[in-house]
């Protein structure tokens, strides 16, 4: 924790921000947040986030229907979100808050909207929530043959009372991870980054800080730095 850097004590509004780096396996992720789940609900750990980029993979919420699955054999993950498939990997900001006293889930989910929404507008990308869609897009121009494209996507659980899961925000990636596969069971729309739409190449790192801030920001929380070795000695 950097010098100076606030605990979170009884306070009701800390955030703590946990950055796990680069590469990040989803199956160690994952059981990390199965972990700080645990903890947030027996009130041994304050509301965390959990930051990072995973090594390349595929994993399929609980809506995925069969036919929205790789044809090729690609393997994917069945995970207890959510929305549908997806992919996480390298150049895309993955957030995963784990935080009490959520007990309206579209509330919710709207608020991790909102904070992409925010972190697109700070680098000046439009971006807009879809009638019947979840997560945030860019507009398309049908009169250019040009479809709206996602840039961020939300795949949330609720258990006792606490979350897990979260958002993607697409900032360097190669969109040809996507072409296996039709994002979150929508086959007739495109993929962008915030790279793609400024065009200029802004990674996840420059990203980092922000989106820290307007999740902070959305949530009503006062974010504070913890690392990660700090969090496992709880």
């Amino acid at each position: 924790m950097r010098p100076g850097a606030r605990t979170h004590g009884d306070d009701p509004h800390a955030l703590a921000i946990v950055r796990l780096g680069v590469d990040v396996p989803y199956e160690q992720a994952w059981s990390l947040q199965r972990w700080v789940h645990g903890k947030r609900v027996a009130g041994e750990l304050p509301d965390t986030v959990l930051i990072l980029e995973h090594a390349p993979v595929y994993t399929a919420g609980k809506r995925t229907a069969p036919q929205e699955r790789p044809s090729d054999g690609t393997p994917v993950i069945d995970v207890d979100r959510g929305g549908r498939l997806t992919w996480h990997g390298p150049g895309q900001l993955v957030a995963y808050p784990i935080v009490g006293g959520v007990t309206d889930v579209i509330t919710y989910a709207c608020r991790l909207e909102e904070t992409m929404i925010q972190v697109c507008a700070d680098f000046g990308v439009t971006a807009r929530r879809v009638r019947g869609r979840g997560g945030v897009w860019a507009k398309g121009d049908a009169s250019l043959g040009l479809p709206d494209r996602q840039l961020g996507a939300v795949g949330i659980r609720v258990s006792r009372g606490v979350t897990m899961h979260g958002f993607a925000l697409n900032c360097a990636n190669d969109p040809r991870w996507f072409n296996r596969i039709a994002p979150c069971g929508l086959p007739d729309v495109g993929v962008s980054s915030l790279s793609a739409e400024t065009g200029r190449r802004i990674v996840v790192e420059e990203v980092l800080p922000i989106a820290e801030k307007r999740l902070a920001e959305a949530l009503g929380m006062e974010a504070f730095e913890l690392h990660e070795e700090d969090l496992l000695r709880r």
